[in-house]
């Protein structure tokens, strides 16, 4: 513990001077974090590879993502509309009693825990999205290192120390910490974390949740947990679009040897069109190779799930994989009906990994039965003709209730870094259904709104000045201006 009393002491250090620095200052210095991890790719992109079993093309990809977000949280913080800057000016004339000037914006939480995903090395770890919300954001970073790729997360780390010296930043605005399970959830209870953030399993997620609301001050939690990602295949569409279809959902479901979080583990099938489906799946299901998982964990933990479901007699396999070696990861596609898999909720657990469910449903009774049922998901997609689309928005309605994201065209499979994108749903996917994990949104993941009232002139916070001298946009009396 006393270990963990000097991360946190530094951190706390660091945040009454980061919390400090300019919209232009904490931009400037994302901006140097990005041009430090793009200064040691040459170096970076084999270590991330031999590490994860990713393919460099695969991992080039990533870091391309990875510094285009760092660069777009940099844009947003020096534009500073996301502190939502929100002014009602003082009328002392009314009656019967006058009423004061109140100024409202988004202030930064404090040190933040962040935890390192097995999927993604560079983009959902170190400097990954859940690390630059929150620096963007205004908070210092304490940093749980994932075991699976220990080497690249240094090398990263090393980079986001050379940026914070170049910056002239306390050391403590972002450290690296390495450990087991028991230092994870030594930090999460300690008093100096404000906030913390996961990407994992749902038993890693509940357990760092569980302990972050039972301390003596409760936190907040932003848990990405997994999903099964369901499709809901419409029969108009199903029937005309067949094979595509199924192309495109077997090239989704064994997209990086199934170990994406938005991985369709699930499809809900007409029943009538359900045989010729499962041909068409498994035709390019022959065509697959098995792929190598992310570590030898990850591939036991997948071949055990498999193996725990052979007692199932409601389930017909289609193609089984055989555990011919626990780091190869051999697709799996099996069938169930519908009246079958309302009966255990077990049939929604996630196995992640190149998994794929398919559900038949006799009609539209069924369906809206088993919509009922479904548990949180991080997306759900629609397969349907626009007139079935138009036919069916009360059930599309209620699918919205499910999941984060609904797709009307394509496969959930990769997530857009932007403006508007959701990445987070109802429970158990994610543990507070509000927030995202990927884009710009996620940044109000680690602020927290304050009210001014009456507060002296010459001290109000530049975001919150009568002339508006960042020149951002805010909310004043009620109208949305610059």
């Amino acid at each position: 513990m006393a270990m963990i009393d000097t991360y946190l002491n530094l951190s706390k250090e660091a945040f009454y001077v980061y919390k400090k620095t300019s919209n232009s200052e904490k931009s400037a210095f994302l901006e140097e974090v990005a041009l430090q991890i793009d200064a040691i790719r040459e170096q970076l992109i084999p270590t991330a590879s031999k590490e994860s079993h990713l393919p460099e093309g695969r991992i080039t990809g990533e870091l391309g993502r990875t510094l285009g977000q760092i660069r777009l949280f940099a844009k947003v913080v020096k534009e500073g509309s996301w502190i939502e800057a929100t002014i009602d000016h003082a009328d002392p004339e009314r009656s019967p009693l006058p009423k004061p000037d109140i100024r409202r914006m988004l202030r930064p939480l404090g040190p933040v825990l962040v935890f390192g995903a097995s999927n993604f090395p560079l983009a959902f770890s170190t400097a990954g999205g859940d690390t630059v919300s929150a620096l963007a954001a205004g908070c210092p970073v304490l940093y749980k290192a994932h075991p699976a790729h220990p080497e690249t997360s240094r090398m990263v780390s090393e980079a986001i120390k050379v940026a914070i010296r170049k910056s002239n930043l306390p050391k403590g605005v972002f450290q690296h910490i390495e450990g087991g399970v028991d230092i994870g959830q030594e930090l999460a209870s300690h008093p100096g974390i404000q906030a913390i953030a996961f990407t994992g399993s749902f038993k890693g997620g509940k357990a760092l949740f569980d302990t972050a609301t039972q301390r003596e001050n409760p936190i907040p939690v932003y848990a990405e947990m997994g999903s099964v990602n369901p499709v809901f295949a419409f029969e108009s569409k199903l029937s005309s679009e067949m094979k595509a279809l199924a192309a495109a959902y077997v090239g989704s479901l064994t997209l990086g040897v199934g170990q994406f979080c938005t991985n369709p583990g699930l499809i809900f099938v007409p029943e009538k069109l359900a045989t010729e489906f499962a041909e068409a799946v498994l035709d390019n299901l022959k065509e697959v190779k098995a792929g190598p998982m992310l570590h030898e964990g990850i591939g036991k933990a997948y071949y055990d799930m498999l193996k725990s479901m052979e007692g199932a007699e409601e389930v017909q396999w289609i193609k089984k994989a055989e555990a011919e070696d626990m780091h190869l990861g051999n697709p799996t596609f099996v069938r169930i009906q519908g009246s079958d898999w309302l009966k255990d909720e077990a049939f929604q657990e996630e196995i992640f990994g190149p998994y794929g469910m398919m559900v038949t449903y006799k009609n539209s009774g069924e369906l809206k039965e088993i919509v009922t049922a479904l548990k949180g998901q991080l997306t759900c997609s629609i397969w349907a003709e626009d007139l079935e689309v138009e036919n069916s928005m009360d059930l599309i309605r209620e699918i919205e209730e499910k999941c984060g994201r609904i797709l009307f065209k394509g496969v959930p499979t990769g997530v857009e870094v932007g403006f508007a994108m959701q990445h987070g749903g109802p429970f158990p996917s994610t543990t507070d259904s509000r927030s995202t994990s990927v884009g710009v949104h996620a940044i109000k993941r680690f602020a927290r709104p304050v009210a001014f009232q009456d507060m002296p002139t010459q001290v109000l916070p530049a975001e919150l000045q009568e002339e508006n001298p960042l020149g951002i946009w805010r909310t004043v009396d009620g109208i949305w201006q610059k």
